[in-house]
């Protein structure tokens, strides 16, 4: 057996847990050959590729990033205004590789089911921070990103109270406020703001203004997709939020975008384990012939679904989640008129 791995899209923690545990249960199960291809499926157009063996991936389970390499937009459908799927295809078949694993969000499991439908036997395991592919309750390197956007939050809190600010934190999430909602909740946030509730200007400033008199500053997370009702100014909607509050309060305002540092460094320990549980179950349906699949979970059971489940499609904050409930009952305005 001759399988290729690759990872596409954005970083995640986690991500080299998956290419380990995809290797060893390979090579443990059925004394397979793992190649890794490189850059994703840019390294499938440009016939850019390394073995992988026991030795290559043991200790990499604490890295961060990718072995392997990522591109965020290369598409072998439409590469340069050319199809390459004729391309890829021929390479696969002069490496003479029986499928591919491949490690990605939604834009790289949809490439992974037209490269399957064209005849490239193909797996595929669900990869964001942003924890928002369908079908999955909770995707490696969220965990971290979390954690990361959390430990932020501990330190707006003291800088904060101390000037009496008005602090706003800035996560990642362009179309699901996942992020924005475990970490504002876990790092104490007076106001979480989401992509999927949008929000009322006066009544956040008056949740601010109400704090002024009482507990001095106020700390506010925000997703990144979230609109204001005009053109986010850059860095994005913090800075244009800050903005517009300032007129309306006494207190300082001022914002700070987190960044790429909620997906770099190393992966936390549930992350770990989540991701080399994928790793292994991607192994599983390699040996049990599964092509055209995508890791699930439900239920936290992991199990396999149709590689095009993911394509296109977004799992957003539901209006009716727990957490969005829990939140209300804690006294976190989530930044409407009332809190229903």
């Amino acid at each position: 057996m001759r399988i290729g791995v690759l990872t596409g899209g954005g970083d995640a923690p986690g991500t080299n847990a998956v290419i380990r545990a995809v290797v060893k249960a390979l090579i443990r199960r059925e004394g397979a050959e793992v190649i890794g291809i490189e850059d994703g499926y840019l390294g499938l157009i440009e016939r850019r590729v390394r073995p992988l063996d026991w030795r290559s991936v043991s200790g990499i389970v604490a890295q961060g990033g990718t072995l392997l390499g990522t591109t965020n937009r290369v598409n072998p459908l439409d590469h340069e205004g050319r199809d390459r799927r004729p391309e890829v295809l021929a390479h696969a078949q002069e490496l003479a590789l029986d499928g591919v694993v491949a490690i990605g969000g939604d834009g790289t499991l949809a490439i992974a089911a037209a490269l399957h439908e064209a005849g490239l036997p193909t797996i595929g395991v669900p990869k964001t921070i942003d924890n928002d592919i369908v079908g999955v309750e909770r995707s490696f390197g969220f965990d971290t990103a979390v954690a990361r956007a959390t430990e932020a939050l501990d330190q707006l809190q003291t800088t904060g109270h101390s000037h009496g600010r008005v602090m706003l934190l800035q996560t990642m999430g362009r179309h699901a406020g996942w992020i924005a909602l475990e970490a504002g909740i876990a790092g104490g946030a007076d106001i979480i703001l989401l992509p999927e509730l949008g929000f009322d200007l006066d009544a956040v400033a008056a949740v601010c203004r109400q704090r002024e008199a009482a507990q001095r500053y106020t700390v506010i997370c925000v997703a990144e997709g979230v609109r204001s009702g005009e053109p986010p100014s850059p860095p994005g909607i913090a800075e244009t939020l800050a903005a517009r509050l300032q007129p309306l309060l006494h207190s300082e305002v001022r914002a700070v975008v987190l960044g790429h540092v909620q997906r770099g460094g190393p992966p936390t320990a549930s992350d770990r384990v989540l991701a080399t549980r994928y790793g292994v179950a991607a192994a599983d349906l390699v040996c049990a012939g599964q092509w055209g699949c995508m890791i699930g979970l439900r239920d936290a059971r992991l199990e396999p679904m149709p590689l095009s489940t993911a394509a296109g499609r977004t799992r957003k904050v539901p209006q009716d989640h727990p957490l969005l409930a829990c939140a209300r009952d804690t006294g976190v305005s989530l930044g409407r008129a009332t809190q229903g």
